[in-house]
């Protein structure tokens, strides 16, 4: 019996430092990734690629989820690299160069209503670089204006990434007295009714459909910030994200349909933008000669 009791206490003795070892291993064994970079084409199809730290020992490098396909594993002379595949990731082989791990993910993102969405996780730095169609992208409901730039880089990241390809734009043509002015509107909603209102400071329209982002871009001449945004009297969040002098850009998501009111607090034709300035430098110019004049 006392043989017995022993030998089960050996067997779990053993498990138990086959367990930490396993556990020891597992720690040590984490990659060492030098980039992530995620390719997305017009069709939603995503490319990903990681370059992996040489070392002497395995690692493992967790994949981006989805599904997964056409994975390879290859050294920076292109050489193709045994793929051994785990419950979420692969594992990669010692080497003495960097090694690069390439795969498709299909279905990661889902088009709703032209807009592409990507519930992303991923805690490594990850960049990702877009279709060269696309000119604004949002995260998290946050907008970024892509420019020239073909990406953005995500450190330990954790999103909801939207964007679309060839949002429809609408010039709406404003003139006032001597003057002309463009507001241009971008959105996947109808723009209807437009209105510039010069007594009340505002801009005005309707968007038949809601859950929908529609970006402004208003001419500061026209109508100067703060701004306060309105869907049907009531007043809901919105990001200013650009100003360039010249213009400033105004992003929302409205929940519903409904008119959509733009509420400025400096309208043309009042005190143009440089006019406060130029007084107040006329000001401290004639203040000392003001003072000499009381002086006599």
């Amino acid at each position: 019996m006392r043989i017995r009791v022993f030998g089960f206490l050996v067997i779990l003795l053993m498990s138990s430092i086959v367990s930490m070892a396993d556990a020891q291993i597992s720690l040590e064994e984490k990659d060492v990734q030098r980039s992530v970079e995620v390719v997305i084409n017009s069709e939603g199809d995503v490319h990903v690629k990681h370059v992996i730290s040489p070392a002497n020992i395995e690692k493992h490098v967790e994949l981006i989820n989805g599904t997964i396909s056409n994975i390879q594993v290859t050294n920076e002379h292109d050489e193709k690299q045994l793929v051994i595949r785990t419950n979420n990731g692969v594992l990669i082989m010692p080497s003495n160069e960097k090694s690069i791990l390439e795969y498709d993910i299909k279905d990661a993102l889902i088009q709703e209503n032209n807009v592409w969405t990507w519930n992303f996780r991923y805690l490594e730095t990850t960049s990702f670089i877009f279709p060269k169609e696309v000119e604004l992208i949002f995260v998290t409901d946050r907008p970024v204006y892509l420019d020239e730039k073909k990406g953005i880089t995500c450190h330990g990241c954790q999103m909801i990434l939207e964007y679309s390809i060839n949002e429809p734009k609408v010039l709406e043509n404003v003139k006032w007295k001597d003057k002309e002015f463009i507001v241009e509107i971008r959105s996947h909603s109808n723009i209807e009714k437009f209105n510039f209102d010069q007594p009340t400071k505002s801009i005005t329209f309707n968007v038949p459909d809601g859950n929908r982002f529609v970006t402004t871009i208003i001419p500061l001449e026209l109508l100067w910030e703060p701004y306060s945004v309105f869907v049907d009297d009531e007043k809901i969040d919105f990001h200013e994200y650009i100003n360039n002098g010249t213009h400033v850009w105004l992003n929302m998501k409205p929940e519903t349909s409904g008119e959509i009111v733009i509420v400025g607090t400096t309208v043309i034709p009042e005190f143009p933008i440089v006019a406060p300035l130029a007084i107040g430098f006329l000001m401290i110019f004639l203040m000392p000669i003001i003072q000499k004049f009381n002086l006599h």
